[in-house]
């Protein structure tokens, strides 16, 4: 999940994902170091399995970003959990290993101001409100709720979630899908529809929702 907090020009993201979090951090700090180690991988099914096998546990926090980059950029439709090899007939690979360092050099300097944190979105949203406070919530979506991983967010959080928003003193804005249920838990608050594109390639128009206490 991720969130902001903008105060003269202050800004936090916070993610529940470990892996996630220090991909981030390694771009952040060590975006040399990461780069390199890219510098002879192949884009292979069997670099992939490589990849696969290893324990993240038992990895440096550079290591365990590049495996986690790679698996993320492979894997098919970017699951983090549980990803499988991913090729296609049509279109090149999704990473460019000859640009990556240009590509992630952008990434390199957003990040250069901003500090990471990796705490459940009840303790950051505790931690960090405030009347100037502004929150960017972007939870998995409703009946996708292990996308990112088992036992990171459940059901029953839409309602947990709605209720600390509820009673927040700064202000926040939640992307999410367009389901009934959302619709009736969040009814509350000011619900705008837009529409998106689930992925670039995609033509097919999507609505999502928008909800705002302001």
């Amino acid at each position: 999940m991720l969130f902001k907090k903008e105060a003269s020009k202050v800004e936090i993201i916070n993610d529940i994902n470990h892996e996630l979090v220090t991909l981030y951090r390694v771009v952040k700090e060590h975006l040399d170091e990461f780069v390199r180690y890219f510098r002879y991988i192949l884009i292979a099914r069997g670099e992939f399995d490589r990849f696969m096998s290893e324990n993240p546990e038992s990895l440096t926090d550079i290591q365990r970003a590049v495996r986690f980059y790679y698996l993320l950029k492979t894997g098919y439709a970017s699951r983090i959990d549980k990803p499988s090899f991913a090729v296609s007939t049509t279109t090149r690979a999704r990473i460019n290993l000859s640009r990556l360092e240009e590509e992630l050099s952008e990434t390199h300097l957003r990040l250069s101001t901003v500090t990471i944190e990796n705490l459940p979105y009840q303790r950051f949203i505790e931690r960090y409100d405030r009347p100037h406070t502004f929150f960017y919530v972007d939870p998995p979506y409703y009946g996708c709720e292990d996308y990112y991983g088992k036992s990171i967010f459940y059901r029953d959080d839409f309602a947990k979630l709605r209720d600390i928003l509820a009673s927040i003193k700064g202000k926040f804005i939640m992307s999410i899908n367009d389901v009934d249920e959302i619709r009736q838990l969040y009814r509350g608050f000011t619900i705008e529809e837009v529409e998106t594109a689930y992925h670039v390639s995609n033509k097919k128009r999507v609505v999502e929702l928008l909800i705002r206490n302001y």
